[in-house]
């Protein structure tokens, strides 16, 4: 594709002055970890009780947005790549119009995350591990996806038949297999409050 007659046009209302009004700061909240570990549900209640308390918040969950946006992507490496791309892409227009985005994403490679950080910004990506073991996630099995995966029945998933690879350095670590939702959930709100996402008093323009 050539974008050689492609101009950005800035406007005239800038992230700073949407953090302003919003009376907080906008960033990203990657949350990564193994298929039944928890991440959505984390990130909707982190959401739910940021939006108590008048903050901006937004989930974007990776099981939704392959009914929508990337509903044309499978399973493959290029495809998972594909995939987190483009919810960086959309990542960072939330941040860029000052909300808090809690994006739940498998996002097995480490590669692919750093990805992301990169396409986001460093200063506003914040890597969280919902971490649970393989046999815990799969005696839980929501989906019932573990399962058809051990049969052979779903190719490509992730912790059976394709790897994932931990965190090396995150952010934060949520154990939802030693914590319960309630401490999980209040875990990763004490965090972004000490990242200076929350605080009123954080934002200096």
């Amino acid at each position: 594709m050539d974008n050689n007659n492609i101009v950005w046009h800035n406007g005239f209302i800038t992230r700073d002055y949407r953090n302003l009004l919003n009376r907080h700061k906008s960033g990203l909240l990657w949350l990564t970890g193994l298929p039944a570990s928890g991440k959505s549900t984390v990130a909707h209640c982190i959401e739910k009780e940021l939006m108590r308390q008048n903050v901006r918040a937004y989930v974007l969950d990776g099981d939704n947005l392959r009914h929508n946006l990337n509903s044309d992507l499978g399973f493959s490496r290029e495809d998972r790549k594909e995939n987190l791309r483009r919810v960086a892409e959309v990542s960072k227009l939330f941040v860029d119009a000052g909300m808090i985005v809690i994006a739940a994403f498998i996002s097995p490679y480490a590669e692919d995350r750093a990805f992301v950080r990169s396409i986001v910004g460093g200063q506003d990506f914040f890597e969280g591990y919902i971490k649970c073991s393989l046999e815990e996630c799969e005696r839980r099995d929501p989906k019932g996806h573990y399962k058809k995966a051990r049969s052979g029945i779903i190719r490509n998933y992730t912790g059976i038949s394709a790897p994932y690879e931990e965190p090396e350095n995150p952010d934060i670590v949520v154990d939802t297999e030693r914590d319960n939702l309630e401490c999980s959930v209040r875990t990763v709100l004490d965090f972004l409050d000490k990242a200076g996402l929350t605080a009123i008093s954080a934002v200096g323009i």
